[in-house]
């Protein structure tokens, strides 16, 4: 099946052809970088590393660009309130921003642009508006004339006469239409500035992104992709301005992730539901969210909440789980053909096939998690807890490894060290219960001595003591292992 994406300006699913046959030029809208970025920020930053791996497997070069807002109203605040400049409270937080990104273990960016580095382009772009008679200046500020480009809300699938009508829009008098935008506005006193035609001044921040992708990726691009909150005003001014400077068609598919929401409700500061990517990651893993996020097709929404984090923690248990124990077992010269082996080789087929078409129906990540976990619910029950090492197990170990592997490896998934992840796992889950690994392991410890004593009461009785701090023991012929309950 060939791959087919969610166009958000046709509102259907469209035939994937990129404009120059074998290469995708993207872009992406990336952060503000004033504070830490919220998980709602790295939603997206996930999804889309995702879609450029997909394209790389369908063998496309992917030219990817992600940029970082460093000019922004909210930046120039915090310069003020920490007496810095807004240069310093960037650069820090950019910073910060690769912390997360590398934390979750995605792929580089072909392009990270910022603004500042760009005004030049941002400049030529307005001036080019101006001269298409598209764009008007007034007392050092330049607006976006949107009467000038007759297609303005094609994106949004919004009528300018009906946003016009009853609207709350403050009215400028510097404007020939309330919903013009800015393009350049004048410095304040205080504030950083840039040299310009119209006098010293700052960019807009819709004009932004149309610059830096000129810059970086051409007129005409494949892919830009952002949150549904972008759709509008800063994806239709996008399109207004680089359409209205070039005369060209400025994105073929236009993509767009759904919010996170929190118990019901849209994350924002007045509700205090704010989570940052970092303490989320002091608290949990990057594997976690990661999955959180791919389990949810892009386009729904995602629940956020501590119920869907157990559920993520549970989900990763039962593949690196079946993981751990395939690597126990794995021979890759291993040839024998047995019904299990042939059993399992089927499976892999049939999922490996129904993958492809899941992905390329729009990226539904949802029914890929189906079909893994069908793969791990049959290796469980071909190679079972104490299966013995020889005959078939191993082979079929070898084929549900590599199946993982090969599934995961785009959604930056299931490639961690399975035993050193499930310990990652169990000492995050015994930090939540105030225990200490240590203490466990004394338990543990004198359960098996209790046990060598024959003493079964005593025994029996750690256990059960064990089993309500949520610790499962397994008893094998290899002596007593242990690890924290992950299931619900």
């Amino acid at each position: 099946m060939a791959l087919k994406v969610y166009n958000s300006q046709s509102q259907k699913k469209e035939l994937f052809e990129p404009l120059q046959p074998g290469h995708v030029k993207m872009y992406c809208c990336g952060p503000t970088v004033y504070d830490f970025l919220h998980v709602g920020n790295f939603r997206g930053a996930v999804f889309y590393n995702f879609v450029r791996n997909w394209l790389e497997h369908l063998n496309y070069e992917v030219d990817y660009a992600y940029n970082f807002t460093d000019v922004d109203d909210k930046i120039l605040k915090r310069a003020r309130d920490e007496n810095t400049s807004a240069k310093a409270i960037a650069e820090r937080f950019i910073d910060e921003f690769w912390v997360d990104f590398n934390a979750l273990k995605l792929s580089a960016h072909t392009h990270n642009p910022r603004v500042t580095d760009h005004m030049n382009d941002i400049i030529d772009l307005i001036q080019g508006i101006i001269v298409k008679g598209r764009g008007y200046a007034v007392d050092g500020e330049v607006f976006y004339s949107i009467e000038s480009f007759k297609d303005y809300g094609k994106l949004s699938h919004r009528n300018p006469d009906d946003m016009q009508s009853g609207s709350r829009i403050q009215v400028d008098p510097k404007k020939r239409n309330p919903l013009d935008f800015t393009l350049w506005k004048p410095a304040k006193d205080g504030e950083e500035a840039w040299d310009s035609p119209w006098g010293k001044g700052r960019p807009g921040w819709h004009i932004e992104c149309s610059a830096m992708t000129k810059s970086l990726l051409g007129e005409q691009i494949d892919i830009h992709g952002g949150g549904m909150d972008l759709i509008f005003p800063h994806h239709e001014n996008e399109i207004a301005q680089s359409e209205g400077a070039s005369d060209k068609s400025y994105v073929k598919y236009w993509m767009h992730n759904n919010m996170f929401m929190f118990s019901g409700s849209k994350m924002s500061k007045s509700l205090g539901n704010i989570r940052t990517m970092r303490s989320f990651l002091e608290k949990f893993n990057g594997e976690i969210f990661k999955y959180l996020v791919l389990s949810v097709h892009y386009r729904s929404e995602a629940d956020f909440s501590d119920a869907t984090i157990q559920n993520s923690v549970s989900a990763l248990a039962r593949v690196y789980s079946a993981l751990n124990r395939a690597q126990e077992y794995a021979a890759a010269s291993n040839d024998i053909k047995t019904p299990e082996t042939e059993k399992m080789h089927q499976q892999i087929t049939q999922a490996l096939a129904a993958i492809e078409n899941f992905v390329n129906d729009d990226f539904a990540t949802p029914q890929v998690m189906a079909q893994l976990f069908d793969t791990v619910r049959l290796f469980n029950q071909l190679v079972p807890v104490g299966a013995k090492k020889k005959g078939p197990a191993a082979k079929v170990s070898q084929l549900f490894l590599d199946f993982v592997q090969r599934v995961g490896e785009p959604m930056a998934l299931f490639q961690e060290v399975p035993s050193e992840y499930l310990k990652t796992l169990d000492d995050m889950l015994l930090r939540e219960k105030e225990l200490s690994r240590e203490t466990i392991d004394q338990m543990v410890a004198a359960r098996i001595a209790a046990r060598q004593q024959k003493n079964f009461v005593e025994s029996d009785r750690l256990r059960d003591e064990l089993n309500q701090l949520g610790i499962e023991l397994r008893d094998t012929v290899d002596g007593t292992t242990w690890e924290v309950r992950k299931g619900q």
